[in-house]
C-alpha cells in the first residue's frame, strides 16, 4: 500500500516508517522542514512538505494514499487547547479525504483519563467527545467516519513508548533525578504505568493497518503495569543516586510538569489486541532499557 504518515520523523513515526518500508509498503511522510524531508528520502520514503496546520497538504496526502497513519501532535503542554484544536482539525481533514474509500485510517491516542481505578480495555470508549474535550475528541470523531466508508482504527499507546533516544516521560524523570540528586516516586509508588518498546509499537501500527477491521481500538501495551517505584528504582540504580518517596503536594516542584502524570496510574490491557492481530511484543522491557543506558548514554537529551 501507499501509506501517508503524519509525524513521520517523530519518535513513534520514524520507527513506523521503517517498519512499513521493511514490509514492502510505500511511504509518504509529512515533513515540516528540509531536514525532516531529507531524513525520509534517505530511507526510501517520499516527503510531502507541510505541518498539522497546513490542511491542504493533509488533504492531498490522504487523497493520494491507500492508507493513512496519523501520529503527529503538537504536544504543546503550555497551551493544550491549541494542541486539541489542531488535532481535531487534522483528523477531520484526513477523514473527509477518505470518505467512501474504505481505506484504513490509523489514529493515535493515549490512555490517560479513559477509565478510573482499573486498566483500560479495548472495549472502553473514550469519554472525550466534542472539540472542547481532550485531544479535541479526535478518537470519537475518527470513529464517526466508520459509517461513512472509512476503516478507522484507533491505536492507543502506553504512556511510555521507550527505547534509546526517547525524549518522552521517562527522559523527563531521568532529568529530574539528575537535577534533584535523588530518584523519586510519589507516595508509596504503587501507581503504575503501562509500557511498550518503540519497535513493538511500530509493528502494531503496521499489523493494524493491514488487518484490523473498521472501528477497532488497539492497545500498544507490552507490560500492563510497571509500578512507579520500580521505575524510580531503576533510574536510581543507573544513575547511582538514592531513591526516595516524594509527597503528592511536592510532585510538580520535584518533577516538573511530568509530576502530574507520574502520580497517576495509567495502565491498559492488550489482550484483545494480541488475539486480533497475533501481535507478540518482543522488545526490551522498560527496566531493561533504563538499565541498558537508553536514557543515560552520553549525548542523550
Amino acid at each position: 500500500m501507499k501509506v501517508f504518515v503524519t509525524g513521520a520523523t517523530g519518535w513513534i513515526g520514524s520507527a513506523t516508517v521503517d517498519e512499513l518500508l521493511r514490509a514492502g509498503h510505500k511511504v509518504v511522510g509529512l515533513a515540516r522542514s528540509d531536514g525532516s524531508a531529507a531524513s525520509l528520502e534517505a530511507k526510501g520514503a517520499t516527503a510531502l512538505r507541510g505541518d498539522l496546520d497546513d490542511l491542504d497538504s493533509l488533504r492531498r496526502g490522504a487523497a493520494e494514499a491507500e492508507a493513512v497513519v496519523h501520529l503527529a501532535n503538537k504536544h504543546d503542554w503550555a497551551n493544550p487547547s491549541e494542541s486539541d484544536r489542531a488535532e481535531r482539525a487534522a483528523v477531520e481533514t484526513l477523514a473527509e479525504a477518505l470518505v467512501g474509500t474504505d481505506r484504513p485510517f490509523v489514529v493515535a491516542n493515549g490512555m490517560s483519563g479513559l477509565v478510573q481505578g482499573r486498566s483500560v480495555l479495548e472495549t472502553d470508549p473514550s469519554p472525550a467527545v466534542g472539540p472542547n474535550s481532550a485531544r479535541g475528541g479526535a478518537e470519537n470523531l475518527a470513529l464517526d467516519y466508520v459509517g461513512r466508508g472509512v476503516r478507522t482504527i484507533i491505536a492507543r499507546f502506553a504512556p511510555t513508548v521507550h527505547g534509546a533516544g526517547d525524549w518522552g516521560f521517562i527522559n523527563f524523570l531521568v532529568n529530574a533525578a539528575r537535577k534533584q540528586g535523588v530518584s523519586g516516586y510519589i507516595g508509596d509508588g504503587s501507581n503504575a504505568w503501562s509500557a511498550v518498546h518503540r519497535s513493538d509499537a511500530a509493528k502494531l501500527i503496521r499489523l493494524g493497518l493491514e488487518k484490523a477491521p473498521a472501528g477497532s481500538r488497539l492497545h500498544a501495551v507490552a507490560e500492563e503495569a510497571v509500578s512507579t517505584r520500580t521505575i524510580a528504582e531503576a533510574i536510581g540504580r543507573i544513575l547511582g543516586i538514592p531513591v526516595i518517596s516524594v509527597a503528592h503536594e511536592n510532585a510538580t516542584a520535584h518533577f516538573g510538569f511530568v509530576g502530574s502524570f507520574f502520580k497517576l496510574s495509567m495502565t491498559g490491557s492488550s489482550e484483545s489486541t494480541r488475539q486480533l492481530l497475533a501481535w507478540e511484543p518482543s522488545g526490551p522491557t522498560l527496566v531493561n532499557d533504563i538499565m541498558a543506558g537508553a536514557y543515560t548514554e552520553a549525548g542523550h537529551k
